[in-house]
């Protein structure tokens, strides 16, 4: 009898061990931060296979295979991640020409995109080579100063999405840059432009107000900036007009960014821009904390990845 009590005792306190162990463990999950994963691209312009050898100073950078093992390995390492691009995926190799953007966007699909917006390259083949490809895209573009409504594309993209990742709501909305001037006319139909910053401002209130979101990301294929056009709006000037957008993913001007650029916005609010080049060559990556119980997320690092020799 006293082997049979020491036994049950024994078991008893055993199992109290693992159960307070379990507890103590949830208690510190529970005080971790949650840590968010932003990886991001703009102006791919078709580039598929890496530059070649003999490309001058971009020679073996790029290429869709090296990313998709870049990013499958992020995946893999990282709970949350959002995987997004900032526009002109179209134009600038033969796989454009021949295949009219098909390529380009399953293999953005197999590699996860969760959301693109549009550049004013993706309407060169105009507004039917545009909607004969969204089919191939699993991945919704985002855009809110574009009316497309009386065109073929009428219906067809959101100003914006909400993501949850781990409790945690990430607004984003896209942005395009005035299509007359850069695309011929025929290309872009009656595709209305809107201000801007007018539907930024809207946007940063949906997304702050009704959809309540914990970081909003405005993906914009404005520009960088443009110092020869002082009152041209690009992203610069956006974040110090519009208030409430936490980080602007840039495209349109190429710009290669060692590190986000912060601006100062309207009251207080500090807005970081982030822009990563062309062709593939660069994978951005910001990583995000937010402290348990806030809601509300700070940069916790940012860095830049060279799309070369991924594999092997």
């Amino acid at each position: 009898m006293q082997r049979r009590e020491f036994l049950r005792n024994s078991l008893l306190g055993t199992a109290g061990l693992t159960v307070l162990g379990g507890l103590a463990n949830s208690a510190e999950a529970a005080k971790a931060p949650i840590k968010l994963t932003i990886l991001h691209t703009n102006d791919m312009h078709s580039r598929i296979e890496p530059f070649p050898d003999n490309g001058g100073q971009w020679a073996g950078l790029g290429g869709m295979a090296r990313r998709a093992a870049l990013i499958k390995d992020i995946r893999a390492k990282e709970a949350n991640v959002l995987l997004l691009d900032s526009g002109d995926i179209f134009q600038g190799t033969p796989y454009f020409n021949f295949f009219g953007g098909e390529l380009e966007y399953k293999l953005m699909s197999q590699m996860g995109y969760d959301a693109s917006t549009l550049g004013n390259h993706d309407f060169d083949n105009g507004l039917e080579g545009l909607q004969r490809q969204l089919p191939n895209a699993t991945f919704p573009f985002l855009i809110a100063n574009y009316d497309f409504s009386k065109t073929p594309l009428a219906g067809r993209f959101a100003p914006y999405k909400v993501f949850e990742k781990q409790g945690i709501r990430i607004g984003v909305f896209g942005l395009g840059i005035e299509l007359a001037g850069l695309v011929a006319d025929k290309n872009f139909g009656q595709t209305v432009y809107l201000d801007p910053v007018a539907k930024a401002r809207e946007m940063a209130a949906q997304l702050r107000g009704p959809e309540k979101c914990d970081l909003v990301i405005c993906l914009s294929h404005l520009g960088y900036k443009f110092d020869s056009s002082p009152t041209k709006i690009e992203d610069r000037k956006l974040a110090a007009q519009v208030a409430g957008i936490d980080l602007i993913l840039g495209g349109h001007t190429h710009t290669f960014m060692d590190a986000p650029e912060p601006i100062a916005g309207p009251s207080g609010h500090t807005t970081l821009i982030n822009q990563v080049g062309w062709s593939g060559i660069n994978l951005g990556r910001l990583d995000y904390e937010f402290a348990h119980g806030t809601k509300r997320g700070g940069l916790a690092q940012a860095s830049v990845l060279p799309v070369r020799e991924i594999i092997g």
